[in-house]
């Protein structure tokens, strides 16, 4: 892989991790409204994960070992069902899109946590952004009177541990090579959210609206297809802390969206909350971007760069 292709394959994954992450709370909010949630979540991954899986194999990807299977299908179902499908089943029972995006600001902790169990080891600039990080998210909770259920707010950081575990665990797995990760992941998440969905006795009592359908769509091929396809490359190709740092910058974008879409009103407190936070995904950022200058502009002995050691440790 090229040195410059690499950088901007990366930073493009995070433009698609902080952007369309941050539209989807008011996107399943939508959806909701018209679905039930279960359900919704269930469609949105196996529609998204079939068309990855079908696309993939036509092009000539082989099927994946059952190991693979195995292992990506536990993935799938701590990332998207418990994941997703908790922050979905939460923002149905009222959590609202703006509190769903505040609390998965504890991806990051819960990473940072679960990673020790594997060894990995964080700087001091990455702990002092978690911890910047979270002072913003509170500045930004204070400004806002949107009220969560104790129930959806215990699902939110289910949902957040759930999702965090399963990253750190991804990386230590035998998962299908490149996107066909992210169509088996899908696909067995997505599975397992329509087996919830028909023992817990959802049922669709009338057609969804156009918004409902367009919400679905939009998680489908945004949410699903770009945004989780980024998240699991940069998964493989950043520190933790980085890849996880979209939970900080997706609240602001929600608060962006409300304003833009919902009339909602900024105050002194969110203002003040989005300098912290961006703040700390600088900090967050900072060992991670260290690293891969080096890698582009360290020469080998013969004067090139060391492609080799780029594909190691873009592996």
């Amino acid at each position: 892989m090229s040195s410059r292709r690499f950088p901007l394959l990366l930073i493009g994954a995070f433009i698609a991790l902080y952007l369309i992450w941050g539209s989807t709370y008011l996107a399943i909010r939508i959806g909701v409204e018209s679905w039930p949630p279960l359900l919704m979540a269930g469609i949105r991954f196996v529609v998204a994960g079939g068309l990855m899986f079908a696309w993939l194999r036509w092009r000539g990807l082989p099927n994946p070992s059952w190991q693979e299977w195995k292992a990506a299908g536990a993935i799938g179902f701590l990332l998207l069902s418990c994941g997703n499908g908790g922050v979905t089943l939460a923002e149905h029972l009222g959590v609202a899109s703006g509190v769903a995006a505040l609390a998965v600001a504890t991806v990051p902790l819960f990473a940072l946590l679960f990673g020790l169990i594997w060894g990995q080891r964080t700087t001091r600039l990455e702990w002092a952004g978690i911890a910047l990080g979270l002072v913003g998210i509170a500045l930004l909770n204070l400004g806002s009177n949107l009220q969560a259920s104790p129930l959806g707010a215990a699902l939110i950081i289910f949902a957040a541990a759930a999702w965090s575990f399963g990253s750190m665990w991804s990386k230590n797995l035998k998962l299908p090579a490149g996107p066909m990760a992210s169509a088996v992941e899908m696909l067995a998440g997505g599975f397992a959210l329509l087996a919830g969905s028909l023992l817990s006795g959802e049922r669709l009592v009338a057609m969804p609206t156009v918004a409902g359908w367009s919400a679905l769509a939009y998680l489908v091929v945004f949410g699903s297809i770009i945004a989780f396809s980024s998240y699991l490359y940069l998964l493989k190709n950043v520190r933790p802390a980085a890849a996880t740092s979209y939970a900080y910058v997706n609240p602001v974008v929600a608060v962006l969206l409300g304003i833009g879409f919902a009339g909602e009103q900024i105050g002194m407190e969110e203002g003040m909350a989005m300098l912290v936070i961006i703040s700390a995904v600088i900090l967050i950022g900072l060992p991670q971007w260290r690293e891969q200058k080096e890698q582009v502009v360290q020469p080998s002995l013969e004067g090139q760069p060391d492609e080799g050691q780029t594909r190691r440790d873009a592996a």
